[in-house]
């Protein structure tokens, strides 16, 4: 199975130590939305999407690469990392799904440390995240995803 994971991961990394720790259990491209606006992405079986959440959301550049490039009738997936869970973070992704006919198979999120804005006063919140406990977790939602 081929998979193509759009993200962006700059903050601390936390989205990106997910990536890692999944990249090697199937034939897997990490794509950087920084550093690529546009790729045909049209040939994988499956493609996921990876965030911090930025204001409540997934970074801009994932949504508008998304937007851009995710052909329709796709089976996708989605990860991503918060400091702390208020709400449901992935609202806009899904509106790009359902606009393009893609099945969501399943997201997947935890907390990651986060010094953004007034946090960083007071050294930052959830210290140590992901962990291995969070890198387990990912592990086992990408290999249910890929054995669907």
């Amino acid at each position: 199975m081929k998979v193509a994971i759009a993200y962006y991961s700059r903050h601390h990394g936390n989205t990106k130590k997910l990536l890692d720790a999944i990249k090697g259990l199937a034939d897997v491209k990490l794509i950087d939305v920084v550093e690529t606006k546009a790729e045909d992405i049209s040939a994988y079986d499956l493609i996921g999407f990876a965030s911090g959440v930025y204001f409540n959301n997934f970074h801009k550049a994932v949504i508008q690469f998304a937007k851009e490039n995710l052909p329709n009738n796709k089976s996708v997936f989605l990860i991503h990392t918060y400091g702390w869970k208020i709400k449901d973070y992935t609202k806009e992704m899904k509106e790009v799904f359902k606009e393009k006919s893609c099945k969501l198979l399943g997201t997947y999120g935890c907390r990651g440390f986060d010094t953004f804005g007034p946090l960083k006063l007071i050294g930052g919140i959830a210290k140590g995240r992901p962990n291995e406990k969070d890198k387990n977790g990912v592990i086992e939602f990408f290999t249910k995803i890929i054995e669907k």
